[in-house]
């Protein structure tokens, strides 16, 4: 039995989400830190590899890491390099995410940051496109670290997470293509598949991933669902109906629950149609941590149905 469910690698961000009073609320994000967290409120158990700077920032993270029962053994502080913040702001085309991250102690990540035993020691590695796109060095512990996962039989969770302020599409299709030929399970979107590869159709963009060596493709639908692809089944998931109010995180809540699920042995379809109802229920709340669902609210949710 793996010591851990989920290992994630990535950059914890402090969170400032701008409320419809005009305030900012403060909060924590970054898209592998909620996977690991959204995981871990569903009963996994869950580390995290990431660097984070000497700053009140980084001890607030550490501090919800730790309450959350993230191991933080893989965690490194950093004195001479900040820890990153993100703005979220809400307007007619939904949220909008505002970045002070460059030069940040994550972006200055390498392989020799790693602890082998720990990535061995998963069941599932998990890491995404942004892990990659904050810097060279952290797209090459990306990699290292798939390098060590796939070698040790641990299966790789990754997710496209493109995002154009980061790098442009040109510069990110080359490292996400790699990593997704190496991943167990692809999560990604018709928004992300637009400007990687001009495809929209979930079917063309599982059909697209499948050839290039993922296991299973997960494309995520908003409040459409998701639709879900093996070389064996393609399956839709319907969306289900909630009092949105911020969907900042809703695909991480997604991609956590479903790892947490398949950790305890569910099958794919049946995992992702938990998945989607845990995604749905972090729409209901501001930020992308807090309103994170437990086990007995996604059932409860489940059980009462549409």
């Amino acid at each position: 039995m793996a010591a851990f469910d989920v290992v994630a690698i990535g950059e914890p961000l402090y969170e400032l989400n701008r409320q419809p009073a005009g305030y900012f609320l403060p909060g924590f994000g970054g898209d592998t830190l909620n996977v690991a967290i959204a995981a871990a409120r569903l009963g996994s158990r869950c580390a995290y590899i990431t660097r984070l700077g000497a700053d009140i920032f980084a001890d607030e993270i550490g501090e919800v890491m730790r309450r959350e029962g993230i191991v933080m053994t893989g965690v490194r502080r950093d004195a001479a390099a900040p820890t990153g913040l993100y703005f979220v702001t809400h307007g007619p085309q939904g949220h909008v995410f505002t970045y002070r991250r460059q030069g940040s102690a994550a972006s200055l990540m390498t392989p020799a940051d790693l602890d082998p035993a720990l990535i061995a020691s998963s069941g599932f590695l998990h890491a995404s496109g942004i892990s990659q796109a904050i810097s060279a060095s952290a797209a090459d512990a990306v990699s290292a670290a798939i390098a060590i996962a796939r070698a040790n039989g641990v299966k790789v969770s990754f997710d496209t997470n493109f995002r154009p302020k980061l790098w442009t599409a040109a510069a990110a299709r080359g490292p996400i293509e790699a990593a997704a030929a190496q991943a167990d399970i692809l999560k990604t979107s018709a928004e992300d598949c637009q400007a990687l590869i001009g495809v929209t159709a979930p079917e063309d963009i599982a059909r697209h991933f499948l050839a290039l060596g993922s296991k299973a493709v997960i494309v995520t639908l908003g409040a459409d669902g998701a639709f879900i692809a093996t070389s064996a089944d393609a399956v839709h998931v319907p969306g289900r109906k909630v009092a949105a109010v911020d969907a900042t995180g809703a695909g991480d809540a997604f991609t956590g629950a479903l790892l947490a699920e398949l950790a305890r042995a569910t099958a794919l379809n049946q995992a992702a149609r938990f998945a989607n109802v845990a995604a749905a229920l972090s729409t209901s709340g501001y930020g992308a941590i807090a309103p994170l669902a437990r086990r007995d609210a996604v059932e409860a949710a489940l059980a009462a149905g549409d």
